[in-house]
This record gives C-alpha cells, sequence and structure tokens, in this order.
C-alpha cells in the first residue's frame, strides 16, 4: 500500500487502450503490489491496477525528474488532470482507465489530491525532524494508499481502514530502511532527525558515497530500532483486520507478508542497505502471495 515501490522502466509506450497502459504500468514496476493483484477479480483487479498506476504516474515526477521546479510544474498539472477527471474530462490513460471505478469503490477526489500532497512533500523537505513529522509524509503516500485499496479490495467494517491506514505506515517504514542508500544518493534522509540525535549517527555518514560507506555500529541501532517500530507496526495493523473482511483484504495480506520478509531479509543481511538495495527475487514474491491466498493470513 505504499506508492514508493520499484523503478519502472518505459513498457507502457506500445499501449494503446488506458486499460493495457495501466497493467503495462503495473507489471513492469516489479512491484510487490502486482503479484497480490494477480488474485483478485477481474473488476477489482482492474481498477486497483489503475489506481496504482496513476500512484506511479505521480510518484515517477518526483524521482525521476531532477529538476525540481520541472518535478513542481508536472505535480501541478496533475492536480489539474485529477480535478478535469472528476469533473469528467480525463486526458491521461491511467484517468481514463481509473475514472470507471471510482462511484463503485469510493474512490475521491481528495484521496488523489493526498498522493500528490505526498509526493509535493518529496520537493518540498529532505528531512524530517522527528517521527511525527514522517508520520504525517507516510499518512499521505502510504495511509491514504491503504485506504483506497482496502476499498477496492472489499471491507464491510469500518475498522479495516485503521489496519489498512497502519498496514500501509508498516511498509512504508520498510520502503524507507530498504531505501536508506538511494534516498541518499538524492539527497533525502526520511530517518527522523531525532533518532539519528539518539543514535549519534550524522547526516554526512549516511550521505557518503564511497567505500567505507557510513556503516558503524550506531548506525546498526539506529536502524534495528527502526525495524523494530516497522515489525510492531506490522503487527498491531494485523491485530486490527477484523475477520469478516479477511478474506477479501488477502492482497492486502500478501503484499505485508512479501514487505515483511523483505524486511526481515535486510536484517539478516545487517542493514547493508547504503551501498545496495536489497530486494526478493520475482519468484519469491509471487511463492510469499501464493501462500498467504492459500493460508489466508
Amino acid at each position: 500500500m505504499s506508492t514508493k515501490t520499484d523503478k519502472t522502466t518505459d513498457a507502457t509506450s506500445s499501449a494503446s487502450t488506458p486499460e493495457q497502459y495501466v497493467q503495462q504500468k503495473a507489471a513492469a514496476s516489479g512491484s510487490s503490489f502486482y503479484y497480490a493483484f494477480l488474485f483478485l477479480p477481474p473488476p477489482r483487479r482492474a481498477a486497483i491496477t489503475a489506481f496504482y498506476a496513476f500512484c506511479r504516474e505521480v510518484d515517477d515526477v518526483v524521482d525521476e525528474v531532477s529538476d525540481p521546479g520541472v518535478a513542481a510544474t508536472k505535480l501541478a498539472w496533475w492536480r489539474k488532470e485529477v480535478m478535469s477527471a472528476f469533473n469528467g474530462q480525463p486526458s491521461h490513460p491511467a484517468m481514463k482507465a481509473l475514472m470507471p471505478h471510482v462511484a463503485e469503490y469510493d474512490i475521491r477526489v481528495e484521496h488523489l489530491l493526498a498522493v500528490i500532497d505526498g509526493c509535493q512533500m518529496d520537493l518540498d523537505q529532505t528531512r524530517y525532524l522527528d517521527f511525527a513529522g514522517l508520520q504525517r509524509y507516510c499518512h499521505l503516500v502510504a495511509g491514504v494508499v491503504g485506504e483506497v485499496a482496502s476499498g477496492i479490495f472489499g471491507r464491510t467494517d469500518p475498522r479495516t481502514v485503521e489496519y489498512a491506514h497502519k498496514l500501509g505506515q508498516a511498509m512504508q517504514l520498510t520502503n524507507i530502511i530498504r531505501d536508506v542508500g538511494d534516498d541518499a544518493r538524492r539527497g533525502r534522509i526520511y530517518l527522523p532527525v531525532s533518532e539519528l540525535q539518539r543514535f549519534d549517527v550524522k547526516a554526512n555518514e549516511i550521505l557518503k558515497r564511497d567505500a567505507p560507506w557510513g556503516y558503524s555500529d550506531r548506525f546498526t541501532a539506529l536502524m534495528k530500532f527502526q525495524a523494530e517500530r516497522a515489525h510492531r507496526l506490522y503487527d498491531e495493523a494485523f491485530a486490527l483486520l477484523p475477520e469478516a473482511d479477511r478474506k477479501t483484504q488477502k492482497p492486502g495480506l500478501m503484499m505485508a507478508n512479501i514487505y515483511r520478509t523483505l524486511l526481515r531479509e535486510i536484517e539478516a543481511e545487517q542493514f547493508q542497505v547504503l551501498q545496495q538495495r536489497i530486494s526478493l527475487t520475482p519468484l519469491r514474491k509471487l511463492w510469499i502471495a501464493m501462500k498467504t491466498n492459500w493460508r489466508g493470513r
């Protein structure tokens, strides 16, 4: 339920319909989301694929456009596109694919604008003073995404929204842990300043771009602290999921299990995340999704 996922390759240029465009966008991303989508019935799969493609589009603006001014202009364009789409005039294939589903799955204009606002935060700030500030970012780029996704998957209990928000946050924190090095190379550090200070880790250590990198016992302790918080949020999220919605929310549980397996892999690698991006193979992701589908948890 996080939008900050694996990078998208240019596999969408050959798409001839909006539906083909978003399908190729999702498949090309290599994201854990894609494997969970495979288990949905066609109407819900079409809706979540279109929504995911929208999220990827706006996220790519920040990650792939090097000029902040150009990126800000593109995000402003997306805000106008969202408003136009909800007024019956979508122009981008991702919005054309999404709009037929918004009424049935209660996807609202404020949901999409919140995702754009989260990406705007990436342009406006590169540091977070404390975890409360980071939570605001996680709410926009992951919690809101979780809310929309849970509605598409199917929910009958309002508590499922709280579960989805918390699960999205846990997955976003996993992304942040995985991407410390990648983000540093873009000049961003999502780890809260107050926690860097608590563990006596300097920003310039994380931003270091060559061997021996910024590894230390202090850095490992900081990352263990981050991982423990993410695990705690996974556990809290799972405890919130009502039994009545457990079956329909299986795609979210698949994604959660993939992400948590990734987190454990990072822990097993002693948080060697500064010079590399630790990931799971596509086959392993598919196996975890299948196993979750069988077990239902």
